[in-house]
């Protein structure tokens, strides 16, 4: 620098000029494939039931089971918290929240599952369920009744059901445009995706069918459940979920692992098909490097292991339910799929717990690296990112109140929502 506090540099405008243009392609492609997270409210769990079984009050008749279940095996909080390893005032919090939750959402995102759950039928019965599917949820829609997010599971893209997976989505979404139109929390599950190409097959589908509306653009997204090897690992040896993502052309919202499809097919037998088998681990781990910074939200499986029966056999499924989610939650899957009424307690103490165990910690970490305070840990930029999502995200599924954050941290929802670089609007 000299006397006239010019600093000296040998590279020219021009130069970093025809750098930036040489970069331009990449910078667009950054910003297309990694748009960052979506910043609005993500379910905490999914709850699928079989098409034929499904009613406009499921959802409720769900959250009573639930209640009835908690009343019987679990009354009170030192009940609940003996169960689940909770202490005093912990568990007192939890299950305050958890009853209020059963009481008023018992289910946030329902799929009416015309896969698995559902079979083979004639054409003529599978017609009329979805029909009647998509009216029952609009009429819920209407009334106020229906969960934030509510769809179908499709049959897959594979020869032999493709056709019928095709028509059952037709008939669904039509008969919603003719009740009044596709709802504002829709979600559709494409399963059993083994090649992009498939993906692409779902994206003409949404496109043709936006068209024939006169619909927005875009307005139809999906979730791609992850069953198959090759959904991880293809022929060639690259990731193909990754290409998957790349297919939907942005219309994917979700990566859902599916636990026992998967497990089935790397040869895995049926008494050690779980969330946390390292087939599992290492089949999220590569969903979740590929999603990451997309926008695409990753959900884990479910346990088969049911909380019914004696006392001590519903402790031990919920114990089991509820390590599982924690360590779910721990690895950064956030949702989950159940599938019993009685997984429903479990499933709210976990996601509760683990974020009011956290709260006071966070909170602290996130003023004092606001505040330039110096502490035991010594945060950056990501981490408070990381920090504030964990706070919204506590916020989001009612375990935490924004009253409490402001009064730890002096935050506001604004403020957190800043940080985690959400939009506001969204």
């Amino acid at each position: 620098m000299d006397e006239g506090g010019t600093v000296a540099t040998s590279l020219g405008d021009a130069l970093r000029a025809d750098i930036g243009a040489s970069l331009a392609g990449v910078d667009a492609d950054l910003a297309r494939r990694y748009p960052g997270e979506p910043g609005t409210r993500q379910p905490v769990h999914t709850v699928y039931v079989p098409a034929d079984a499904f009613a406009g009050d499921t959802a409720r008749i769900w959250g009573d089971r639930a209640l009835a279940a908690l009343d019987e095996h679990a009354p009170g909080a030192a009940s609940l918290g003996q169960v689940l390893g909770l202490d005093g005032e912990l568990a007192e919090q939890v299950h305050q929240r958890v009853r209020a939750k059963l009481e008023h959402e018992p289910v946030e995102d329902l799929r009416i599952d015309f896969e698995d759950g559902y079979g083979l039928r004639p054409d003529d019965e599978e017609d009329a369920a979805a029909g009647r599917a998509a009216r029952l949820v609009a009429d819920a829609v209407a009334e106020g009744a229906a969960p934030p997010w509510v769809g179908i599971r499709m049959k897959c893209m594979e020869a032999a059901v493709r056709d019928r997976g095709i028509r059952t989505l037709d008939v669904f979404l039509t008969a919603l445009m003719d009740s009044g139109g596709l709802p504002r929390g829709l979600v559709l599950t494409l399963p059993k995706v083994t090649y992009p190409e498939q993906v692409s097959a779902m994206v003409r589908l949404a496109e043709e069918f936006e068209k024939a509306h006169a619909l927005v653009p875009g307005r139809i997204g999906f979730e791609i459940q992850i069953e198959t090897t090759q959904a991880i690992l293809g022929p060639d040896g690259r990731a193909t979920v990754a290409r998957m993502i790349d297919a939907a052309e942005g219309r994917a919202t979700g990566l859902h692992y599916g636990t026992f499809d998967y497990s089935a097919s790397c040869g895995i037998s049926a008494a050690h098909q779980s969330l946390d088998h390292p087939a599992a681990d290492h089949a999220k781990a590569v969903m979740q490097v590929a999603a990451a910074g997309t926008g695409v939200r990753l959900s884990d499986g479910s346990t088969n292991v049911l909380p019914v029966g004696p006392r001590a056999r519903v402790h031990d499924a919920w114990r089991l339910h509820y390590g599982l989610v924690r360590r779910s939650l721990a690895r950064a899957y956030y949702q989950g799929w159940d599938m019993h009424p009685a997984h429903l307690p479990t499933r709210y103490a976990a996601v509760y717990a683990f974020y009011r165990e956290g709260l006071e910690q966070a909170a602290t970490r996130l003023a004092a690296y606001l505040g330039r305070v110096g502490g035991a840990v010594m945060d950056e930029p990501a981490t408070a990112k990381a920090l504030s999502g964990y706070l919204l995200r506590g916020i989001d599924c009612g375990a935490v109140d924004v009253s409490e954050v402001a009064r730890l941290a002096g935050l506001t929802r604004a403020d957190l929502d800043d940080l985690a670089g959400r939009s506001r609007a969204a």
